[in-house]
């Protein structure tokens, strides 16, 4: 060891406050690396935590993609996440931020390790302690493989470690053994934060306090004995004032090895007196001016400015000596000038306070006033402000002493000042910090460096520094001394100071001004930097003196050795090349890219005339015709007459129809699904959700609602069936050909494609945005699929529904957050949001970021924002169907938005869990779209009803008959599902207005007049279709492998076009008894091989790839179908998708279903199937229970025999084969033979028709949501809104105010019903409730009798309600009065329950509040 400094070659330094401003340690770090930066230049690294995870909205960060980016990719090898960029201070040090939420999953492995390795006890540490931990941990892993990548053996390399936070990587360092010096420093040691913050005395006692038990007393084991292990584990341990290090040696049980005192930059301050004087008049100015606005009184040039900073804790900061002292000296009537006093102290805040603005700006009232420049979040429990209330300190008018209470970070864009602390600081005259705990006191030295003079104590380190280190006099800074018993004496003193001040002539001030300025050059960093490096150079002598030197653990090998190069991977850029048409068939090319085509057959008819066959093998994919005909053939087609006149009364039809698209009007409408079902061409959808969702969009166009929708664009999209010989389903995934599919890249002005990005984990997701034009409708799709996302993020969305629940989560952030963000840059900014299925919850989740971040509301306002303008449909009927997230996964994705929200982690859970502090329960989408929407709605009559049991847990205190949920029930999109045939039929009799899209219902009874003849022809036409393309596809071995050559001989001549024939396709899931038919094979044998009347089912569908049981059906449908007995009669067709759906809808006779009743939600495949005529026969569940009429299909009954599903199904089977038997088939095989048909069977097909179908199409559909939604809510939003969401902001202070005062409200009588009344008109039934409702009024509170019967499960039903009536009020004390005569007599189950009540909420689910009496 020499007297010889030896300096590091690389310096990382590690705090969580790097890039990431919460207290003082962010100044001192950022201006020591600016000092820094002359000695190591780029070898300084500060390392800190990527808490913002969207750098966008960091100011203090700003990435470099180019910086050190070979390493990058191999931390991120390594499972290392970071973002490399510069710190956006002076200097633009290199930051490295730590992607360390990665590492939750996996946190008890981590800290049990720490407690084997180290005895970190963890066990009590809450999620803020193990994010830290984490931090820690991840951050010494940066390090790590920094050292080993980029330096030599020879580097001398420190690692300076702040606060407990930071530990876990000092102790990761050590445990690895790695030859880097560790330096530990604490600012603040955590007991004795506690202490103090506790008003608990600590200095007076210090030696009496026992660290370890001080930490159980105040349950943070954790954080003490991180910060207490790393301290004794660190080479060096340093911390920032003598009187810390007493704390340090006293709790954490080492002597500090060096004292680092902070610094300040002066380069910071005016470099000129010239500068300076500008400054200090225009914040002078700016001073005077807010503070003239604020007290409504002319505020004189020369008052005395005085002003404390720094964070928000009360006593330890001494804000309460200043409160005290200016209290003090204004009721002691002072003389000379006045005293306009700042507490610029940050707080929780909504945006600056708007009337302030106005009256500045020259525009509000002249009398308005205030003492807050800011809208604090919890004015009630400020302490400031009660403070202020207590001492009635008030600036009255004519007071000679004025405080104002400034509650904002003062970067410069805060809305009232809009200037930097900085530049208001030096237009101050005086600034306080009697503070009781200050380990070093960073804010009086900052006023000393802009000559500003100020007043610390004698238990801040700084003023301990300037009494033990200046050595004169020091009028520019008052030490007071201070104990744990001082307090007034302290108050006085302050008091004395201002007064000094105040007393200064102009000469005294400059001298006083000198002095602070002087002060401070001895804390200069140039001066306190020799302490660093002091303690640098004494951790590297540690690591040399243990391992001897710097030893060459990198086995670096300097003899020649033969070393291959390794060339790169090509970097591919996607580039989009399109075919040009000859002009005179550009028409083709705008058709081909707008869905319009997939809905009207004379588009469709069109493109078939091109080239049939290559039509056909195209699988009517317009684009990919156009690329495959040849030029020949398009140059014939430019010159024939006949075509081109098809094309321009085609073109004429379709620009007719977009040019409506100019008329849509309000409300507007995002529409966000997670798959969409619009034509085979797009493989986007997998089943139902996305079908409906598909149909949804094509009548939005038709009937030209203003919605845009959002979803996302899969490569592999889903699954494309294969079946094997042996009857198992594989799973073929084939990637899509972006460049034919009917989706465009959409540009911006200048050319570039557009994107939206959400921040994950360590990155940011890019996705490029397409849309596809769904006739009017736009939909846009989000792709990650290309260069500028790392491999694991590309493949975010290749697969609908793929992947592990992780990349569920970022598929459902991307859509949900993205898909707001995408919106926003489209400059789209909807009146409603409709989320179809809890997938897109996150939608309100960013929504609320919106408004709390952009427009300044609180919470509870923007929930009120978002909820008005919300809708949710929830389409599963199971509670295990919804998605639900672990907490831990969450807070790796999410973990940045309460910060956002500015609320707590709970109460963001909350909004997806009935308890949101229940760490073991999942977050549910469902419920956290429920949460943020005002309406929920199933997707039928009886799912709105399964829905209010699911959702019940959320809204304790209701019965679930009584929630607001309810139902639109689905329906299918006509012009899509009916066949042609069926189309001119219906276009000759259901009227003109059918056209419109804009029609009655009744019109479907035009069905009557259509001869039967043309009927049952028509039915006859569409069947032989269908078996001939089940013939072409089982014969194609591409498509079929499950049956042999000889059996799909069989099969084509067996299956017959003038059979009865039946249709069940669908997703293959055990509940929907896809089997059930063949519970009696015997039976079924008989049925299908009827002599007379013979009858034969075709099948289709596919099982999802992850369910086996309902692969398991499939497999079984085809082993039966290979009976020989069955061959042909019963067949499996392969390759389900919308193409097949189609020809089956069309074609079968009669639609079979059979659910276990109530699991389907609503099932369109029956809608569509109704849509040309065909029967439905099934389990009255979802839309059947609405739709079934006698004479126009069949049901099974509605309620279940037997409570044993097992003898459920074996009924509901034998009921089938009953039904078939002796009512389906006979009816059909009823042929007049004069006529050549079934009247009966014709009957029920227009019955169908005119019955069925016209309340099941989209049309009615659209329309119930328009009207029970959409207008609805786009009104209520507006009123939300409007005059700068005055509603919002008085429905969530109402809330507020009953959420503090419910807890208070006292019953203080209730009269209880007796067990028997026998009740008349002379005697009903009367009870009385008497409330104490304190501060509340009898209109807040409403009080309600419930009767309820109970069933044969034992299950309550409400009968009656009966509001009690307010009949007395007096000095808080309320009086409800309710009589009620039952219309029925019985057993009665009666209950009485107040609720909150306010004629502003939507429903009473609405607000929480709800007490049973």
């Amino acid at each position: 060891m020499t007297n010889e400094l030896t300096n590091p070659d690389y310096l990382f330094e590690v705090s969580w406050e790097v890039c990431n401003k919460v207290g003082g340690i962010y100044t001192v770090i950022a201006t020591k690396s600016l000092y820094l930066k002359r000695q190591l230049h780029k070898h300084h690294i500060l390392i800190g935590p990527d808490v913002w995870m969207d750098t966008e909205s960091n100011p203090d960060f700003i990435e470099d993609p180019h910086l050190y980016s070979i390493w990058k990719a191999q931390a991120a090898s390594e499972g290392i996440r970071v973002r490399i960029g510069k710190w956006n201070v002076p200097g633009n040090p290199i930051a490295i931020l730590v992607d360390f939420k990665q590492f939750l999953t996996s946190q008890n492995d981590i800290l049990s390790k720490y407690w084997e390795r180290f005895q970190v006890d963890s066990i009590t540490g809450n999620w803020d302690y193990k994010e830290n931990f984490l931090f820690g941990y991840a951050a010494g892993k940066v390090i790590e493989s920094f050292r080993n990548f980029n330096l030599s053996a020879s580097d001398k390399i420190v690692a300076q470690f702040h606060e407990w936070q930071t530990g876990a990587g000092l102790l990761y360092l050590k445990y690895k053994q790695l030859p880097i010096a560790t330096v530990f420093t604490t600012h603040a040691t955590v007991i004795g934060r506690c202490i103090a913050g506790n008003n608990l005395p600590l200095y007076d006692s210090m030696n009496l306090y026992d660290g370890d038990q001080k930490a159980r007393q105040f349950n943070v084991i954790a954080r003490h004995s991180l910060e207490k292990k790393s301290a004794q584990n660190a080479d060096i341990f340093t911390t920032v004032s003598e009187i810390t290090a007493k704390e340090c040696e006293q709790f954490l049980q080492r002597k500090v090895d060096v004292v680092t005192p902070n610094g300040f930059e002066n380069s910071f301050t005016p470099a000129t007196d010239e500068e300076y004087d500008e400054k200090r008049r225009a914040a002078r100015a700016r001073l005077i001016e807010v503070a003239t606005a604020m007290s409504g009184e002319e505020v004189s040039k020369d008052a005395i400015l005085i002003g404390i900073g720094g964070r928000y804790e009360y006593r330890n900061k001494g804000i309460d000596v200043f409160i005290d002292a200016l209290k003090k000296l204004q009721d002691t009537d002072p003389q000379g000038r006045d005293i306009q006093a700042f507490i610029m102290i940050p707080s929780g805040h909504n945006g600056a306070d708007k009337d302030l603005v106005a009256k500045l700006s020259g525009t509000g009232s002249s009398e308005y006033t205030t003492q807050v420049s800011h809208y604090l979040m919890d004015t009630e429990y400020d302490v400031i402000t009660r403070r202020f209330k207590e001492l009635g300190f008030t600036n009255a008018k004519g007071s000679r002493v004025k405080v104002y209470f400034i509650p904002s970070y003062l970067n410069g864009t805060d809305g009232v000042f809009n200037m930097k602390y900085y530049d208001l600081l030096v237009g101050l005259d005086l600034t306080l910090f009697p503070s009781y705990y200050e380990p070093w006191g960073y804010t009086p030295l900052e006023s000393l460096a802009f000559s500003i003079p100020s007043l610390t104590t004698s238990l801040a380190g700084f003023g301990l520094w300037v009494r033990s280190h200046y050595g004169k006099e020091h009028p520019g800074i008052t030490v007071l001394d201070r104990n744990d018993s001082n307090y007034f004496e302290v108050v006085d003193g302050v008091v004395v100071r201002i007064k000094e001040i105040a007393a200064l002539d102009g000469e005294g001030r400059k001298a006083y001004m000198a002095s602070a300025k002087d002060v401070s050059t001895i804390a200069l960093w140039e001066n306190q930097i020799q302490y660093y490096k002091e303690a640098y150079s004494k951790a590297i002598e540690k690591v040399i003196e243990a391992k001897g030197a710097f030893p060459d653990e990198l086995n670096e090998d300097k003899s020649m050795a033969y070393k291959k190069i390794v060339i790169n991977d090509p970097t591919w850029k996607s580039v989009m090349v399109t075919r040009h048409l000859p002009d005179a068939l550009s028409g083709l090319e705008t058709l081909s890219k707008n869905l319009w085509w997939c809905w009207n057959e004379s588009a469709k008819s069109l493109f078939k005339s091109i080239d049939p066959v290559i039509w056909h093998n195209t699988c009517h994919n317009p684009m990919a015709l156009l690329d495959a005909v040849s030029l020949k053939r398009f140059k014939a087609l430019a010159k024939d007459e006949a075509f081109l006149g098809e094309l321009k009364s085609v073109m004429d039809e379709f620009n007719a129809y977009m040019a409506l698209k100019a008329e849509r009007t309000n409300p507007s409408i995002a529409y966000f699904c997670m798959e969409y079902g619009l034509d085979t061409s797009l493989k986007i959808y997998s089943g139902g959700l996305g079908l409906l969702a598909g149909d949804y969009l094509k009548e939005t166009s038709d009937m030209n609602v203003n919605l845009v929708a959002v979803g996302l664009l899969y490569r592999y999209g889903y699954f494309t069936q294969i079946i094997t010989g042996q009857g198992e389903q594989v799973a073929r995934y084939d990637a899509q050909d972006f460049t034919k599919i009917p989706a465009e890249p959409v540009m911006d002005a200048e050319g570039n494609w557009m994107t939206t990005n959400v921040a994950f984990p360590g990155r940011t997701i890019t996705a490029r945005l397409w849309k596809v034009a769904v006739g009017r409708t736009d939909l846009y799709l989000l792709d990650t699929d290309y260069e500028a996302n790392s491999p694991e993020d590309r493949q975010v969305t290749y697969h609908l529904y793929g992947g592990d629940w992780e990349n569920r989560l970022k598929q459902e952030l991307l859509l949900g957050v993205g898909g707001i963000r995408a919106l926003r840059n489209l400059g789209i900014n909807p009146q409603i949001y409709h989320c179809n299925e809890g997938h897109a919850a996150f939608t309100g989740l960013e929504r609320l970021r919106e408004y709390i971040q952009n427009d300044n509301l609180d919470f509870g306002e923007a929930v009120e924002v978002v909820r008005a303008s919300s809708l949710f449909t929830t389409h599963t009927p199971v509670p295990a169907g919804h998605d639900a997230f672990d907490e831990g996964l969450l807070r790796k994705y999410i973990g940045h938005y309460p910060q956002r929200l500015k609320v707590d982690w709970e109460t963001m859970m909350a909004l997806g869990k009935v308890n949101g502090n229940d760490v073991n329960e999942k977050f549910s989408m469902s419920f956290l779209a429920a949460n943020l929407s005002q309406n929920v709605n199933g997707v039928s009559m009886l799912h709105g009803d399964v829905s209010k049991e699911i959702f019940s847990s959320i809204y304790p205190g209701y019965q679930p008959e009584e929630l607001f949920i309810s139902y639109v029930t689905n329906g299918v999109h006509y012009p899509t599902w009916a066949a042609a045939e069926w189309k001119k039929i219906h276009a000759r009799v259901f009227g003109p207005e059918f056209a419109t899209h804009h029609y009655d219902k009744s019109c479907f009874e035009g069905i009557y007049k259509v001869p039967d003849s043309e009927i049952w022809e028509t039915r006859k036409t569409l069947k032989k279709r269908l078996i001939d393309i089940v013939k072409e596809r089982i014969s194609d071995p591409t498509q079929c492998n499950h049956y042999s050559p000889s059996q799909i001989v069989a099969i084509k001549e067996n299956l017959r076009d003038d059979v009865l024939t039946i249709g069940f396709a669908r997703r293959f899931a055990t509940y929907k008894r896809g089997t059930l038919l063949f519970s009696d094979l015997d039976r079924l044998d008989a049925i299908v091989n009827d002599p007379v009347h013979p009858v034969q089912f075709l099948f289709a569908g596919k099982a999802h790839p992850a369910d086996k049981a309902g692969q398991d059906l499939i497999k079984r449908i085809i082993e039966i179908s290979k009976l020989d007995r069955f061959i042909g009669k019963i067949v499996f067709i392969p390759g389900y998708d919308i193409s097949i759906a189609k020809r089956l809808v069309q074609g079968v006779d009669v639609w079979m279903n059979n659910p276990t009743r109530p699991l389907e939600a609503s099932g369109t495949s029956g809608e569509k199937a109704s849509m040309n005529g065909v029967m439905h026969f099934s389990v009255l569940d979802g839309w059947w229970v609405e739709g079934y009429k006698p004479g126009a299909g069949w049901a099974l009954p509605l309620e279940r025999t037997y409570d044993d599903q097992n003898y459920q199904n074996e009924l509901d089977a034998a009921t089938i084969y009953t039904t078939i038997e002796n009512e389906i088939a006979p009816a059909y095989y009823d042929v007049d033979k004069s006529l050549g048909l079934s009247p009966t069977w014709v009957g029920y097909i227009k019955n169908t028709v005119a019955q069925v179908a016209n309340n099941f199409t989209t049309n009615r559909m659209l329309t119930d949501y328009c009207n029970q939604y959409y207008n609805p809510q786009s009104e209520r939003s507006d009123k939300m809104i409007a005059d700068d969401y005055k509603m919002a902001r008085e429905i969530s202070a109402w809330k507020k105010r009953l959420r503090r005062e419910w807890q208070n409200i006292e019953v203080i009588s209730q009269t209880q019903p007796d067990s028997s009344y026998s009740l008349s008109e002379s005697n009903s039934l009367t009870s009385e409730v008497v409330l104490n409702l304190g501060d509340l009024s009898p209109e807040d509170i409403g009080v309600e009798m419930l009767f309820a019967t109970t069933d044969v499960k034992h299950q309550l039903h409400i009968q009656e309600k009966c509001d009690f009536d307010v009949v007395e009020f007096n000095d808080g004390v309320a009086k409800y009065r309710a009589s009620i005569l039952p219309d029925r007599t019985g057993m009665y189950q009666v209950a009485v329950r107040m609720y909150a009540k306010n004629p502003l909420l939507p429903h009473r689910q609405d607000f929480e509040l709800v007490k049973w009496l």
